[in-house]
């Protein structure tokens, strides 16, 4: 396969790792802001992370595997993406952190202030990154300060408040209000009872906020472009009807379709970033002649073919072994399912 094709078909494959990342952590994210709100007393509140312990730490794994994609496919890309986000990306790392310290910790002292303190870091450490990426991926969109530096390298020239445009905030709430939403239908799934319905008329709310956000994002990003492009104008038509599908699906209490409809919309969502992007990888905001693209940011031939060796293999395990997981623990979780829900040590999940 020529270099060109192996630029393109990586490129491709790191936007498939950020859309599984999306679906999989996006509802993670929202279950995690919305503990409090979907919870009455302990129980419910086991009951809510009883749904995302088997597969939170597997969500985890989509990211640092389009991170390393990135770094050995496209290494400027990387470099220039670490050095110009520092902060928002390290902020989002030690959420990340927390919030799995957190979902080991909270139920292993029997302490009710404890275990509130906990939940308020889930809380908090599940709220940064689902407004952070939106952020920065509006940013790698929009396109920052790009230079040649002195010694012929392209890098980021900006500072940190160059990331806290209008734009960039706006992409923010969207990804924000749609992981909520996300998060809200997944909870409507996975669970029965008062959460189920709680979770259900909080999906409804944040998804009619959400679909103004995203509107309006895109409608941007579109005014954005140099000229009319009808696939991005196409995308963005149907990110807004999968999402109306989604909206309508849990109004007909049919959570299965609701869910489908949610994560197609967010697939449908970043393919439209992506394609925008294309050819480019970062945008610079200073001139175009120093955008980063597929080609000046990628690594060498034989980088490119092992990594896709590899990929032919692992993939594929890696897709089974998440599939089966989802599928043991499909059924559905309830507060009155939860045995002791006070006592200190792991959260027990009794199954009739």
């Amino acid at each position: 396969m020529s270099l060109e094709n192996l630029q393109t078909l990586w490129f491709l494959l790191i936007a498939v790792l950020w859309v599984g990342y999306f679906i999989l952590e996006g509802f993670d994210f929202g279950v995690g802001v919305l503990l409090p709100f979907v919870s009455k007393n302990e129980a419910d509140r086991r009951a809510v992370l009883t749904t995302l312990g088997p597969v939170w730490d597997g969500n985890e794994v989509w990211v640092l595997v389009a991170g390393g994609a990135t770094f050995a496919a496209f290494p400027e890309w990387y470099a220039t993406l670490f050095s110009g986000f520092y902060l928002p990306l390290f902020l989002i790392l030690t959420s990340l952190i927390v919030r799995g310290v957190a979902f080991e910790y909270r139920s292993k002292y029997g302490k009710a202030q404890w275990r509130h303190r906990w939940d308020v870091a889930i809380v908090i450490a599940s709220f940064l990154p689902a407004l952070l990426w939106g952020v920065a991926f509006a940013n790698i969109v929009r396109g920052v300060p790009i230079e040649k530096s002195a010694d012929g390298y392209l890098e980021y020239t900006g500072g940190f408040f160059n990331l806290l445009n209008p734009y960039a905030l706006l992409g923010g709430v969207v990804t924000l209000t749609v992981f909520l939403t996300h998060g809200a239908v997944f909870l409507s799934l996975k669970t029965d009872g008062g959460i189920r319905e709680r979770a259900r008329a909080l999906a409804l709310k944040i998804g009619l906020i959400a679909a103004v956000a995203a509107v309006a994002f895109l409608a941007w990003t579109n005014a954005m472009l140099a000229e009319f492009n009808g696939l991005v104008f196409g995308l963005s038509v149907l990110v807004a009807v999968l999402w109306l599908a989604g909206l309508l699906s849990i109004l007909k209490v049919r959570e299965g379709w609701a869910f489908i409809f949610s994560a197609g919309t967010i697939a449908t969502f970043v393919a439209t970033l992506f394609y925008a992007l294309y050819p480019r990888v970062m945008p610079s905001s200073v001139s175009s002649q120093f955008d980063l693209t597929i080609s000046n940011a990628s690594a060498t031939h034989n980088t490119l073919t092992v990594m896709s060796w590899v990929a032919v293999v692992m993939t594929p395990l890696v897709l089974i072994y998440q599939g089966w997981t989802y599928w043991v623990f499909r059924k559905r979780v309830s507060a009155s399912q939860i045995t002791n829900p006070e006592m200190g040590m792991l959260d027990t999940v009794h199954h009739p």
